[in-house]
């Protein structure tokens, strides 16, 4: 007889473990089971409660009576009339009367449902993987004194055959999470960076047409005022000393308009190329500041400097526009380069000068670094700068796509 009761046993056993299979979620893993191990431990209400990882909150799912514990958003342990067990304290719990048992109530603890229900006699055995509590296996009953020390190693049986299921269940919900959570980061990155994109063309555009009115509307203006007023100083009856110095003010603003102008509109990248464009802009800036500078400029980036969008040229452009200017007019350097790499899939552009850093370089007058800073965040790069060496550097660092064009 006891023979024929352990193989009887072992066959429920089994037949738990098959219905488990395949099995992708707590709820559908509860109610596949419910009936068999009904017939091992008879209930009128079962339930699972997994602890969520990493966290202080855990969660009920439920098989016969439906209560307000499996309707609630995941709950902190502490509030669990069980939180004993949860915590790893004990590993079961068997009372004949649970509505009389104080550990199922105390300060905090949310054991309504057992009231609401008339739950009395109560079983409730530890779910454990590798020595680690994940959760709870309970049973209960509508009649008093209904479990037994036998029905306790059953049930510590059951739970050693779930806990592994629920293991790997609670493993792969955590993974589909975190991808969902991953996928969403990405996609609203990819939103944000094709918005800033644009963002970046329509300022450009609008840059350029304000450069372009101010060639033909105002430099146009102010050309005309110069020639008047050299008309002026060739007349007898205007002293030439009174015009000479509003002359030469107005010659230096129409200067310093060119110079908006050609910033405004960089022709020289969209005629001859990134490369180019940075070389002719760092030539300039040196020659114009009259200072003894030396420059150089290298590209090793196998080609790729060529084959960015038009956006992201032009902001690469500007961000050495700047750099180069803050080196000219802040730094005290000897020495200024370019430096254009290709480092596996990314493309990294370097300014640096051997002059008096960073520190000093800002308090000169400032260096626009945040202006740097954010026009490479609008390409989707890294701006990095600092000093390395004796030299003052600022990096840009930019993921190129399979096509070897700049994202």
């Amino acid at each position: 007889m006891l023979e024929d009761a352990s193989a009887s046993s072992f066959r429920q056993y089994l037949t738990i473990a098959r219905l488990l299979a395949g099995q992708l979620d707590f709820r559908s893993a509860i109610r596949a089971v419910a009936k068999e191990i009904a017939l091992i431990i008879p209930h009128d209400h079962m339930d699972v409660c997994i602890i969520t990882p990493g966290s202080t909150f855990h969660t009920a799912y439920e098989s016969g009576l439906e209560t307000d514990w499996s309707k609630r958003p995941p709950a902190l342990i502490e509030h669990s009339p069980i939180r004993a067990l949860l915590v790893g304290e004990t590993d079961s719990y068997i009372t004949p009367d649970a509505s009389r048992d104080p550990r199922f109530h105390f300060e905090g603890s949310f054991s309504d449902p057992i009231r609401a229900h008339g739950l009395k006699s109560r079983l409730h055995v530890a779910l454990k993987v590798h020595g680690e509590t994940i959760g709870a296996l309970s049973f209960s009953s509508l009649s008093t004194d209904f479990y037994t020390p036998r029905d306790l190693s059953h049930a510590q049986s059951i739970g050693d055959l779930l806990a592994p299921y629920f293991f790997a269940i609670r493993a792969a919900e955590q993974a589909k999470q975190s991808a969902i959570v991953e996928e969403a980061a990405r996609v609203r990155e990819e939103a944000l960076r094709q918005g800033a994109a644009r963002l970046t063309e329509l300022l450009e555009a609008e840059r350029q047409r304000i450069g372009m009115d101010l060639h033909d509307q105002t430099l146009g203006d102010l050309t005309r005022f110069a020639r008047r007023l050299e008309r002026l100083s060739l007349m007898d009856s205007v002293p030439g000393d009174k015009l000479e110095p509003l002359f030469r003010s107005l010659q230096q603003s129409m200067q310093d308009l060119r110079q908006i102008i050609e910033q405004a509109r960089p022709s020289v990248l969209q005629l001859f190329g990134l490369v180019d464009a940075i070389e002719n802009h760092l030539e300039r800036s040196i020659r114009d500041s009259g200072l003894v500078i030396a420059a150089e400029l290298a590209d090793d980036s196998c080609g790729a400097s060529g084959r960015l969008s038009p956006n992201v040229a032009i902001t690469l452009f500007r961000i050495a526009q700047e750099a180069i200017n803050n080196a000219v007019r802040h730094a005290q350097a000897s020495r200024i380069t370019v430096a254009f790499s290709r480092k596996s899939d990314r493309l990294l552009l370097e300014i640096s000068d051997d002059g008096i850093g960073m520190g000093k370089a800002e308090k000169s007058g400032g260096s626009g670094l945040d202006n740097m800073r954010v026009r490479a965040r609008l390409i989707g790069g890294r701006f990095s700068c600092g000093t390395e060496d004796g030299r003052t550097f600022v990096r840009v660092s930019l993921r190129m796509d399979e096509t070897g064009d700049g994202r």
